[in-house]
């Protein structure tokens, strides 16, 4: 079953008074939403005591929670010192998560930097392979680490690269960010032949199962020829994709899916939009 929620507090959250994130599940629940998504993207600031308190608010609303790893992780960085720092923000996130709740995490895996990208990419492999047995280690092997795709050039996470990584480790998801996609290939996704081609190739490569359960972000997202270039709103009429096409395509496989909405500004309530849509084709 197809859930919707935002990424974090949005615009119209505030604008109706509310100003807390254990506020946000009774207010998306009154929305007709049933998702949200937590960042730790610059740094931890969310103390445990919250944590579990806010967890407590999903769980009596019937919110299902997952939480953006920081955005400085880089399994690609060459120092292996950095390397371990991205290992420990990896397992901190995973404890947080566990603390409200959620069981999905989402991660950038890597930057290119002064790497070929073969290089590059065959250094992230490695690392993912380590933080796999780090996971288990550490008891986390409930949660599942979901890979994002990115949308700049110099970012190591094209679909097929994230799709790669997920091999390695079956608590390895991929989060198809689809704005990022259409960004990062210049505006290829129209059709439903275009979404269908990416999830066939996931299935071809880790199942219909672990496919359905992938994590999906969505948000129009302008980009130049390096790539994205800024998050949009679903109002804009430049830049894509649309979501109508996709969401024939989430009901056509069977997705069981989050989708969180990444909108400027306007999340929740672009959020809605993409429940009406989908509930609608």
């Amino acid at each position: 079953m197809i859930k919707f929620g935002p990424a974090g507090n949005c615009k119209t959250f505030h604008d109706e008074g509310y100003n807390k994130t254990i506020e946000a599940p009774a207010w998306l629940k009154a929305k007709g939403l049933d998702a949200y998504e937590y960042s730790f993207g610059k740094g931890f600031t969310l103390p445990d005591d919250t944590a579990v308190a806010i967890g407590e608010e999903m769980k009596k609303y019937g919110i299902t929670i997952s939480i953006h790893a920081p955005y400085y992780i880089n399994f690609a960085n060459p120092d292996d010192e950095m390397a371990e720092k991205s290992y420990g923000y990896v397992l901190e996130s995973l404890r947080k998560l566990r603390l409200v709740g959620g069981n999905q995490l989402v991660v950038h895996p890597a930057s290119q930097g002064k790497m070929s990208r073969s290089e590059a990419v065959e250094l992230c492999k490695k690392r993912l392979n380590i933080l796999k047995d780090k996971i288990i280690a550490a008891g986390y092997d409930d949660m599942y680490v979901c890979l994002e795709t990115m949308g700049k050039m110099a970012q190591i996470g094209t679909y097929e690269e994230i799709i790669d990584f997920c091999t390695i480790y079956d608590h390895y998801l991929p989060t198809f960010d689809f704005g990022h996609i259409n960004a990062l290939t210049q505006g290829t996704l129209k059709t439903e032949a275009d979404y269908r081609k990416i999830l066939d190739c996931c299935i071809s490569k880790i199942g219909i199962e672990r496919t359905r359960m992938s994590h999906i972000h969505f948000s129009k997202i302008e980009y130049s020829s390096k790539g994205e270039v800024k998050h949009l709103t679903l109002e804009d009429t430049v830049y894509g994709p649309e979501f109508e096409p996709l969401a024939r395509v989430l009901k056509e496989y069977g997705m069981d899916s989050v989708v969180i909405c990444e909108s400027k500004e306007y999340m929740g309530r672009d959020a809605i939009e993409l429940k009406r849509i989908y509930d609608n084709v």
